[in-house]
């Protein structure tokens, strides 16, 4: 088990948004989908586009640069599965979300 950190705050981040982190040297980006929070790496794997900053539609992120999609609880990418960009676990106490790096 990876070192769990504290990320953010649940009122910082509605259902259907996504915020850049910076944890532990790793830039991240972190979702609520309808209360359930994701975190992915905040690169996309095509051209480095910032996906936290990217518009999110159910589970799916489209990054704003040049719209690959990726799911954020799998970190597939939609059109080509083989394609992952790295998930982190996400864990909720009280009004704090943590990540596990």
């Amino acid at each position: 088990m990876g070192k769990l950190v504290k990320a953010a705050e649940k009122a910082e981040l509605n259902p259907g948004e996504g915020k850049v982190v910076e944890l532990e040297g790793k830039t991240l980006a972190i979702f609520n989908v309808d209360g359930a929070y994701y975190a992915i790496d905040n690169t996309c794997l095509h051209r480095g586009g910032p996906l936290g900053e990217g518009e999110l539609e159910g589970t799916v992120v489209t990054c704003p640069w040049h719209g690959w999609r990726y799911d954020v609880g799998s970190g597939a990418n939609v059109n080509n599965p083989a394609v992952k960009v790295t998930c982190f676990p996400v864990k909720v106490e009280g009004t704090s979300i943590f990540v596990e790096i």
